[in-house]
């Protein structure tokens, strides 16, 4: 019995909207075929999020098709006619014979599809691709141009939709649900593993009846391991004295919301206390400026000049474009990023300061642009929470 189409995230004419975008960008680059293989974009544009780019699979946008066509693994096929917005017949399933072969794999497929239609331009995300696919792509289809259209994709996904806005919110809601539980268990004697079970569960079970879609690690980072941001929970317990920075994010259809915040056991030192202090200031400071028409620049600038008036330095970026898979690699929060911040760009204000090796401290918000002022889509209070 066939597989059904499942009900999508989103409209069948949101996806579209979002394919005459790059479609109008391939034709000011005269590409007729994209190749797109990045997951994250495979997602925006098709609405697929199993989890399968271990193996090559890519989405092929041709100017001259109003549906992308999907060439990915058989075993992986159903997942796409499940999930992806468009019919069934543009979805090519190749065989198990391309996977765990030294001479072979996906790509071979790949290449075949688009040599039976012909392309005269061949679009690839060659940042994604490594050294020896391209150059194989290259090689087997000797007779087309190609040109390198990395980002093309990933920036389109800068600005969101109204829909995409209101998945964002529910990522968020999820987000703060699961730090509300972070606060009810953790507790001297737990066991890191076990605090981070019960979180990992808030996450997955979501709120107000929609569920978590996708549950990404989180960063638990317990002393005397605060000086670093990306360090899972441990076997070890939790003890008076504990500080915990603890990162997480909720995820809606792929669509994600990060929040950071400080937790610690017992009375917080007078040095985490002034520097909670100074990165609220300095955080507050950034989402004043975080409007359309300022820049990434304008809202570094901020939050810089704010926190060093109070005695303190951050020498990491304090932020980065959110969105699909977390991390979108287009816009960033950091000084000589001079992107013009418009109406529904999202963006993780990210004011992790990893002081000593042993010394750190979060706090973190993710927030939408509109014309006058800033959404702030996490709601957690901005406090340094004293168990």
């Amino acid at each position: 019995m066939p597989i059904p189409q499942g009900k999508q995230a989103f409209p069948r004419e949101e996806y579209l909207r979002r394919l005459n975008i790059v479609k109008g960008k391939m034709t000011e680059r005269c590409v007729d075929v994209l190749v797109v293989t990045e997951p994250a974009n495979i997602t925006y544009l098709s609405g697929y999020t199993a989890l399968s780019a271990y193996v090559p699979q890519a989405l092929l946008v041709s100017i001259s098709l109003e549906e992308p066509t999907f060439i990915l693994r058989r075993m992986d096929a159903p997942a796409a006619i499940h999930q992806c917005f468009f019919s069934r017949s543009q979805i090519i399933a190749y065989s198990e014979a391309l996977v765990g072969q030294s001479d072979r794999d996906g790509y071979d497929a790949i290449i075949d599809h688009i040599l039976d239609v012909g392309a005269r331009c061949v679009g690839l995300e060659e940042s994604h691709l490594s050294a020896q696919v391209v150059s194989t792509v290259r090689s087997r289809i000797s007779t087309a141009r190609f040109e390198d259209c990395s980002g093309l994709v990933t920036w389109t996904r800068l600005i969101k939709s109204d829909l995409e806005i209101n998945y964002m919110r529910e990522a968020a809601a999820i987000a703060d649900t699961a730090v509300a539980r972070a606060a009810e268990v953790i507790r001297p004697g737990i066991r890191e593993a076990d605090a981070a079970a019960e979180i990992l569960a808030a996450l997955a079970r979501g709120v107000d009846g929609k569920a978590g879609t996708m549950v990404p690690s989180i960063n638990m980072c317990t002393s005397p391991r605060t000086g670093t941001g990306h360090i899972p929970w441990s076997d070890e317990d939790f003890h008076h004295g504990s500080q915990i920075n603890l990162e997480l994010g909720g995820v809606r259809f792929g669509y994600s919301a990060g929040i950071m915040r400080t937790f610690t056991i017992g009375e917080p030192s007078d040095r985490l206390k002034r520097i909670h202090d100074a990165e609220v200031a300095g955080l507050e400071a950034a989402l004043s400026v975080s409007k359309a028409g300022n820049t990434c620049h304008d809202v570094a600038q901020a939050f810089y000049s704010t926190i060093n008036k109070l005695g303190f330095k951050k020498e990491s970026r304090c932020g980065y474009a959110i969105g699909i898979d977390w991390l979108e690699p287009t816009a960033s929060l950091q000084l000589s990023d001079y992107t013009v911040l418009q109406p529904n760009m999202t963006f993780h204000l990210m004011l992790g300061n990893w002081v000593d090796e042993d010394f750190g401290y979060v706090i973190s918000e993710t927030f939408r642009v509109t014309e006058s002022t800033v959404e702030v889509l996490t709601k957690t209070p901005r406090l340094l929470f004293q168990i």
